[in-house]
C-alpha cells in the first residue's frame, strides 16, 4: 500500500474514533458505488451524515478543506443519495447532511482533527 493511503487510511481510522466518541453511529466505511466512493456514512440523532476525511502530514499545500470545492459537493450529495437507495432500510427517512473532518499531522493518530458539520 502506497505510504499516502496509509495516511488516508489512518485518517479515516481516527475520524470514525471522533464520531463514535461523540456519539455517532457508523453505517458504513469506504462505500462504492459506479459514480465513486463515501468514505463514512453515519447516523448521528434524526441525521444521516456523509462524512469526507482529507487528511494531510502538513499545511504546506491548503487546508484539507480547500480540497472540499462546490464540484466535490455536488459529487458528494450524488453518492449520499445512492447510498440511501441502495440502503433504504438504513436511511429510514432521515434527514441527509454532509460533514467534514480534515486532519493534519505526520500521525493521523495524534494529528490536529477537525469536524465542519453540515456542507450545506
Amino acid at each position: 500500500m502506497a505510504a499516502k493511503d496509509e495516511l488516508g487510511r489512518a485518517g479515516e481510522e481516527r475520524a470514525a474514533r471522533h464520531l463514535t466518541g461523540l456519539g455517532y453511529t457508523v453505517l458504513d466505511r469506504n462505500w462504492r458505488c459506479a459514480q465513486g466512493e463515501l468514505d463514512i456514512v453515519a447516523e448521528c440523532g434524526i441525521h444521516l451524515a456523509v462524512v469526507e476525511v482529507k487528511t494531510r502530514r502538513s499545511a504546506s499545500f491548503g487546508h484539507p478543506f480547500e480540497a472540499i470545492d462546490e464540484r466535490k459537493r455536488r459529487r458528494l450529495w450524488q453518492l449520499a443519495y445512492a447510498w440511501v437507495a441502495a440502503h433504504p432500510d438504513l436511511a429510514r427517512a432521515r434527514a441527509v447532511r454532509l460533514e467534514a473532518i480534515g486532519i493534519i499531522g505526520a500521525d493521523p493518530s495524534y494529528g490536529q482533527l477537525e469536524h465542519l458539520v453540515d456542507l450545506s
